[in-house]
């Protein structure tokens, strides 16, 4: 009977510590994405063609949602400089 008393007790306390140490691991992940992307590592998801600028076609996100607003010279591409200077979205507000 104490065996299986044990085995239950070191079963929930690994369930616990396990729940536990992932749930950590997710809040983490939330923080590092909290830094919005550089446009160099934009360009590696999105430009498609290579040529060092995003067109309105591989824009994805709110960034395509946002298109005209950053494309500041309306060529129908954001280059770097538009990015660094586009607005800064707003920010979504904090669940509870």
């Amino acid at each position: 009977m104490n065996i299986n008393k044990l085995t239950t007790t070191l079963t929930a306390f690994g369930i616990a510590v396990f729940f536990s140490t992932s749930a950590f691991a997710q809040s983490q992940d939330r923080q590092e994405r909290r830094e919005p992307p550089t446009f160099e590592e934009l360009l590696e998801k999105m430009d498609t063609d290579e040529d060092g600028k995003l067109s309105k076609n591989e824009a994805k996100g709110r960034l395509k949602k946002a298109f005209e607003k950053i494309d500041a010279d309306e060529d129908g591409f954001i280059t770097e400089e538009e990015f660094k200077k586009a607005p800064r979205p707003e920010r979504r507000p904090k669940r509870q």
